[in-house]
């Protein structure tokens, strides 16, 4: 499977104009080629496929201010992104229903705020400083030290206000967890993720949300009270600084779980995700800010990669109806339809805030009784007998020990 390091560099950096030389050519080159491409469709509702696109930007002078082997990944990914754009819209001719709108022609760069991403594949890196853990990219001065072997592809990535050079690296498939157990993961807001087992004698969990929420906040009111073109500056550093929190924050309790997860014997991790859950929520105005601002699929790619790295099983499962359904009275689990005119009834109900009152008056967690939901979705009979199971969730935080979820 395939990491990767990160590397910022930022406008003091020694090699912020080497990236920003790289990156505004790679620009020129990307929008000259998509120029070929546009007046190619526009001509006869074709688009160049990656050999022919090579053919008719060769000669450019822009082709020729790169390595030629970087210049072809360029015009390689614009071929890539006309043919992903093709795909997408004879499907929604098809299936307009599966989309938000129609999909966008590739589009340029800006003249002059543009940038583009540069890709060093594996032959453009030298091999002799690879072998002394230093990545040195061909034809620049940039040269920086790297933990990575196997090393595929060097990516300069543009953001708002820094680069990112990215070491994309290549490690060996672990060997299947032997865990026994399986867990529901309940992704929410407030309590960021809620994580039952069925290995008896494991507290769930509830991971904090409220520190990402705090963020949002604090950063929102920041840019709200810089909002002229003078202080653009400020408001892009706003925001990578932001990034930058929110991302340190989701590493960190993702960690947390995939460290339960060994330390609970757990093979299987479910995880309750919709399709389209931004784009359709609605619980009030207040908290669709603040939802749509959480990361939550990025959230869910950290789990999924640092689950596989020790041979955890991932499964991602909708999630319709787990926050009503009682997961102690083994209620059924239907899938959602909006069109549907029987409505499903459930043996218990949220009482309070957070609080899930079960058919024989049974109080416990909403998000925990949702976690189990999730898991049931996919394994039905995963908690039978799980009324003796402990439900007094336990609130991991960045310096909680592990130890501290055992009954």
């Amino acid at each position: 499977m395939q990491l990767v390091e990160k590397h910022i560099i930022k406008r003091q950096h020694k090699f912020w104009q080497a990236c920003d030389y790289l990156a505004l050519q790679s620009k020129h080159l990307y929008n000259a080629a998509n120029y070929i491409q546009r007046q190619y469709f526009f001509e006869t509702s074709k688009y160049y496929n990656s050999i022919d696109i090579y053919h008719q930007t060769s000669n450019l002078e822009a082709y020729r201010y790169l390595p030629t082997k970087i210049s072809k990944q360029i015009v390689r990914r614009v071929a890539q992104a006309w043919k992903s754009w093709f795909a997408a819209r004879l499907d929604w001719f098809k299936h307009p229903e599966k989309y938000l709108g129609k999909p966008k022609m590739p589009g340029y760069k800006h003249k002059e705020r543009g940038r583009n991403i540069v890709i060093y594949p594996k032959d453009a890196i030298s091999k002799p400083a690879l072998n002394k853990c230093l990545i040195k990219l061909s034809g620049t001065s940039i040269s920086l030290p790297t933990k990575a072997k196997n090393v595929d592809q060097v990516r300069i990535v543009p953001k708002l206000n820094h680069y990112v050079i990215e070491v994309v690296y290549t490690v060996n498939e672990p060997v299947k967890s032997t865990g026994k157990y399986v867990a529901g993961v309940d992704i929410g807001l407030n309590n960021l993720m809620a994580i039952t087992s069925n290995h008896p004698g494991i507290r769930p969990l509830l991971i904090n949300g409220r520190p990402l929420k705090s963020i949002n906040q604090f950063f929102n009111k920041r840019v709200a009270a810089s909002q002229s073109a003078e202080a653009w500056k400020q408001i892009k550093d706003d925001y990578s600084k932001r990034d930058r929190r929110i991302d340190n924050y989701l590493h960190t309790v993702s960690r947390r779980v995939i460290d339960w997860c060994l330390v609970s014997d757990i093979g299987q991790l479910i995880i309750g995700k919709n399709d389209g859950w931004k784009q359709n929520i609605n619980i009030g105005k207040k908290k669709n800010q603040e939802f749509t601002l959480i990361p939550h699929a990025k959230l869910i790619h950290l789990l999924t990669y640092k689950a596989q790295l020790h041979g955890i099983q991932v499964i991602t499962t909708e999630e319709s109806y787990t926050s009503k359904a009682s997961a102690l009275d083994g209620d059924e689990l239907p899938v959602y339809k909006a069109k549907s005119e029987v409505k499903p009834v459930f043996s218990g109900k949220r009482v309070k805030r957070g609080l899930y009152k079960t058919s024989t008056g049974r109080i416990i967690n909403a998000d925990t009784n949702g976690s189990i939901n999730i898991a049931r979705k996919v394994i039905p009979n995963a908690f039978e007998g799980i009324e003796a199971l402990p439900f007094v969730p336990v609130v991991l935080g960045l310096w909680t020990k592990i130890t501290n979820v055992f009954v």
